[in-house]
C-alpha cells in the first residue's frame, strides 16, 4: 500500500497490518511454531527443521525480526531467536477484542 493510502488509516491499523503481513507466509508461521516448541533457537537449528535453504530461512527471520515478532541475541557467532512477548500480546489483544465483540453478534 502506498504511503498516501496508509496515511488514511490509524497508526494501530498500519502496525497490525505490518504484523499480519510478516506472518502471511507459511514458512514464517512454521518458524513461529518452532520457536514456541523450543526455548531459544539458532538459525542453523531452524534450517534443520524446515525444507528451505539457509539464505531463505535468514530472509524469513529478517522479516519476522523487522516486524518485532521475534528478537535475537548474539551468542558468539550465532544468533539465538525467541518470540517477542510484547508483540505476541499485541496480536493476542487484537484477536481477543474481535472475539469479545463477536460474542453477542450473529449474521
Amino acid at each position: 500500500m502506498g504511503a498516501s493510502k496508509s496515511a488514511s488509516f490509524s497508526a494501530t491499523q498500519n502496525e497490525l497490518a505490518s504484523l499480519f503481513k510478516a506472518l502471511s507466509h507459511p514458512a514464517r508461521i512454521a518458524i513461529v511454531e518452532y520457536l514456541l516448541a523450543v526455548d531459544s533457537c539458532i538459525c542453523g537449528d531452524i534450517v534443520n527443521e524446515l525444507p528451505l535453504a539457509q539464505p531463505t530461512i535468514s530472509q524469513h527471520l529478517k522479516e519476522l525480526k523487522n516486524a518485532n515478532i521475534i528478537q535475537g541475541t548474539i551468542e558468539g557467532t550465532a544468533i539465538c531467536y525467541c518470540l517477542n512477548p510484547n508483540t505476541i500480546t499485541q496480536i493476542e489483544n487484537y484477536f481477543g477484542m474481535i472475539r469479545h465483540q463477536l460474542k453477542n453478534k450473529c449474521c
